[in-house]
């Protein structure tokens, strides 16, 4: 069952980068409800932020559909663990690389252990991403703004870029954005700035990369439980988070998963690249 309003998480927060064993309520992250069809048989994928939240749902329905994975994550080793525990119940290899995406040299690092230890990529999934709120412009110090950058954006053309000479016709790559990348947030303008720039980044490749025969898709959620939310906003931001969405609730990460389904596979989404689809609650926009 969906988180209802009447669930909406309570105030609380957690050290950085959060895990999801203290979240309250509980998400639903492990695409327990999915019915796999093999659509991705034979796939290897590489998903980054790959521990929790949405990734953690993506390596388990990418799982159940039938692929290998490699998760990439910052720190926290249980939910890594758990995370490829839910992909080794469905028969499938997956591989955890700890690490900071934020450094250049990982970013090829993940990509070549991939490589060298699943023996070929077909999906690539960038999905980290860090987030800080500030009241006032100027309180965001030049730091926080370039990291915010390196590890939402740097690290995602870096990836890529890495990815490339294993990638070949048939292969995908889903860059994560946000509802703030579509339409700003005044209290997360460089993460906001940095999800525009993932849409953008995404629409470029998917140009660049036709002749190749790899598609470039973007999913832009609005509001999902995840620990980053607590992990990264005041308590009175946490409580009752994403209510301000249409339908009255934040979406939980396994109503989020189905959407890098599609895009990973070609029986799907073959002739779809350049996309960004906004599974936002409701929210209708211009443009």
């Amino acid at each position: 069952m969906s988180t209802s309003p009447e669930d909406s998480p309570p105030p609380q927060q957690q050290d950085p980068p959060g895990g999801s064993g203290g979240l309250d309520p509980q998400p639903r992250d492990e695409m327990r409800d999915w019915t796999g069809r093999g659509l991705l048989t034979g796939k290897v994928a590489l998903v980054t932020g790959g521990d929790s939240g949405i990734g953690r749902a993506v390596c388990a329905a990418f799982a159940k559909e039938g692929a290998d994975v490699a998760l990439a994550y910052l720190s926290e080793d249980g939910d890594a663990e758990h995370t490829a525990s839910l992909v080794r119940e469905q028969g499938c290899r997956c591989l955890t690389l700890r690490g900071d995406l934020g450094d250049a040299h990982h970013c090829v690092d993940v990509v070549e252990r991939t490589v060298g230890e699943l023996g070929w990529l077909d999906v690539v999934v960038n999905n980290v991403a860090t987030q800080e709120p500030f009241d006032r412009p100027d309180d965001i110090g030049d730091e926080q703004w370039l990291r915010t950058f390196e590890v939402n954006i740097h690290s995602f053309f870096r990836v890529t870029k890495a990815a490339l000479p294993h990638l070949g016709s048939g292969s995908a790559i889903i860059n994560t954005g946000s509802v703030n990348g579509l339409r700003g947030n005044k209290k997360l303008i460089d993460y906001s700035a940095t999800k525009g720039a993932v849409q953008s980044l995404t629409y470029s490749l998917a140009q660049s990369l036709m002749d190749r025969g790899i598609r470039v898709n973007c999913v832009a959620p609005g509001p999902v439980w995840t620990p980053l939310i607590p992990a990264t906003m005041p308590e009175e931001k946490v409580e009752n988070f994403g209510e301000q969405a249409p339908m009255g609730r934040a979406a939980d990460p396994d109503e989020i998963a189905p959407s890098y389904v599609f895009f990973a596979a070609n029986q799907l989404s073959s002739y779809y690249t350049g996309e960004v689809l906004a599974p936002v609650g409701g929210e209708t926009m211009p443009g």
